[in-house]
């Protein structure tokens, strides 16, 4: 890997990971300090992010973090909500290998194992967001479908857009198992249908589990004038 690639993936993790906050100006400089390398990588990743959308110019030849508006974010999760219904009709019209079906009853099986003791931990938030990641890619990869495996990679470069984008309220965890036993349980019906080869149910599970997701995202599109400043500690919860 490339001294540029490597200053890419960097600083494509610290904005994801909120360690580069929205609005806050790269200097090269002191980037490729905390990257630990030199200028001309770091100074030739900055307009591979910005074409990537995670980077905005900011006065001659630099760069800041861009702040996601809520409307921004909530399109971006429609979009991959329609992706992802179109590679689960796909892949259910045909027809799921026994490989894939395995995988993602295992998959559902990790699930079952956090929701079976009816509360959550803290330390479930890891799992949960590895689990349903996991789930997620599973079908679309299978789908086979590389327009939409390239867009929904582009989306999950979008702060808070992405399955991964798991944060527990510590202070709502009951509220919050009901939520995500509600998601699981849709994760078992669109494997249900993907099985069954029932395209258009597996599309229309799909798309209603993203709407899930909007709704405990408490987004609504008369919030789009307000910057979408969320620290990855305080992330909308996936459904």
């Amino acid at each position: 890997m490339t001294q540029q690639s490597q200053a890419v993936m960097k600083i494509r993790e610290m904005i994801l990971q909120g360690q580069l906050a929205p609005g806050e100006r790269l200097a090269e400089a002191g980037v490729a300090d905390m990257l630990g390398l030199s200028r001309t990588p770091v100074r030739q990743a900055l307009p591979v992010l910005a074409e990537e959308g995670l980077l905005v110019p900011a006065g001659a030849r630099g760069y800041s973090v861009r702040a996601f508006t809520t409307l921004e974010i909530l399109e971006a999760v429609e979009v991959r909500g329609a992706l992802e219904g179109l590679a689960a009709r796909i892949v259910a019209e045909r027809g799921a290998s026994r490989a894939l079906m395995r995988t993602l009853r295992d998959s559902l099986a990790e699930g079952d194992e956090i929701f079976a003791k009816r509360h959550l931990i803290e330390a479930d938030e890891a799992t949960y967001s590895r689990v349903n990641l996991k789930f997620h890619r599973c079908i679309t990869d299978a789908a086979e479908h590389s327009f939409a495996r390239d867009t929904l990679e582009r989306i999950d470069r979008i702060p808070f857009a992405s399955p991964a984008a798991i944060a527990f309220d510590r202070h709502g965890l009951p509220e919050m198992f009901d939520a995500l036993w509600h998601a699981h349980r849709q994760h078992h019906a669109i494997v249900d249908a993907i099985d069954a080869g029932e395209g258009s149910r597996a599309e229309a599970l799909f798309r209603e589990h993203i709407y899930s997701q909007k709704r405990s995202m408490r987004l609504t599109r008369s919030q789009t004038t307000r910057s979408a400043d969320l620290s990855p500690r305080h992330q909308p919860e996936e459904d």
